[in-house]
Formats: C-alpha cells, structure tokens, sequence
C-alpha cells in the first residue's frame, strides 16, 4: 500500500452523463437526503416524476445503470452517493441541518462542497472504539487527530457496485499504522492509504458539481 491521490470513483463523470429527465431525480433524491437526513420514497420520486413530466421508470432505471443511486429489490433507495439511508460509521451534520451517514470517508470528505456549507464528520475507526473527527469547509478541513487518514479500499470483485465493492472499504483511521493494521487483517481487500491533502481532493472532485445546476 502507498499513498496515492488517484482514486478514481466517477461519481461526477456519472452524474454528467445523465438525461435531464434523470438529472431532475437525482437532484431530488440528494436535496431530500440534505433537508431531512433521509431518502425519499419510491413513491415520492414517482410523484416529483410525474410532476415534471417525466417517465419515472425510465429515469430511476437510469440512475440506477449509471451507479449514483441504487435500489433494492422493493425499489426503495440503498445508496445515493454520498448519503447512505441506513446508518454508518461515519455521520456528517452541519448547523441547522438534519445528521446524514455517509457512504464511505471520501463521500463525507466531498459533502461540504457539494452542499456550499461547512460541515462535521464523526467516524468510528474500523474494528475500534477509536473516532475520526473532521471540520470540513469546502476544499480546507481541520482533522482529529492530526494523524489521521482515510484507507481507501475495494474488493478485487469488479462488477459489483460501488456499495458493495468499495464503499465499506473506504474509511477513517486515526493513523497510517492503523490503517495498515487493518488491512493486514483483511486480506480479501486491497487499497491504498490516502493522506489527508489527498482523501479531501477526492471528495471535492467526485462530488462538488453532484448540486449545482448548469
């Protein structure tokens, strides 16, 4: 493992590519994770589709082939990079708005430029009781401890999705030792120590434009 600033998510690549139809949910789907901290029903985003004269099924399936939201079986939301429905290890929150969890560290190291607003990271370190803290204001963030960096990981599995094949493995440590201890441990998944210039780069990238309209 070597640090690296190459983390290639294409996140941002995605949500570019999208139809206008599809572009309008996905704005949805990430302005109701930011109001209320959780994701909007199917039948929610079916209602704003049919609001704006737009075939929903169409624009959810793009979304979906596209990787920057994924539904479950019921069609219901289980990811929307960079907001994760169900809790995780690490929450974001920001003054007068709700706490959201993130999908991975880069996720939540991206939200505060994507949001235009500060924001506070709280993660627990993988396999301990150890926390990350990260005051984040767009492109600058102020971390705790000084030691920390993130692991960004992924299973050698390349067909999955990103919640399945990276976003577990991409997370807070309290040091590099930590991380490489960690990754010791789990030889099934291979990755590299970002430092914190870098994990913060890659946030900003993948997810800075995801809100702003063109």
């Amino acid at each position: 493992m070597t640090e690296s600033p190459n983390l290639e998510l294409n996140k941002a690549t995605a949500a570019a590519a999208l139809t206008e139809a599809a572009r309008h949910l996905h704005l949805t789907v990430l302005t109701t994770f930011a109001e209320t901290g959780r994701a909007p029903t199917r039948a929610n985003l079916i209602r704003a589709a049919d609001d704006n004269g737009i075939v929903a099924d169409d624009a959810l399936n793009e979304l979906a082939a596209r990787d920057v939201v994924v539904f479950n079986d019921e069609g219901e939301i289980r990811a929307a990079y960079p907001f994760s429905p169900i809790p995780t290890a690490i929450r974001v929150s920001w003054d007068g708005g709700p706490t959201v969890y993130s999908m991975c560290a880069v996720d939540a190291l991206g939200i505060s430029a994507m949001l235009d607003r500060p924001v506070t990271i709280m993660a627990t370190e993988p396999d301990t009781e150890a926390t990350v803290t990260v005051r984040v204001d767009g492109d600058k963030a102020h971390w705790i401890p000084e030691s920390a960096v993130v692991f960004a990981g992924a299973t050698d599995d390349e067909c999955c999705l990103s919640v399945d094949s990276t976003c577990g493995h991409i997370n807070f440590f309290t040091t590099a030792e930590a991380a490489h201890t960690w990754a010791a441990d789990h030889p099934e998944v291979s990755g590299v120590v970002l430092n914190q210039t870098n994990a913060l780069a890659c946030g900003v990238a993948e997810f800075a434009s995801l809100m702003h309209t063109a």
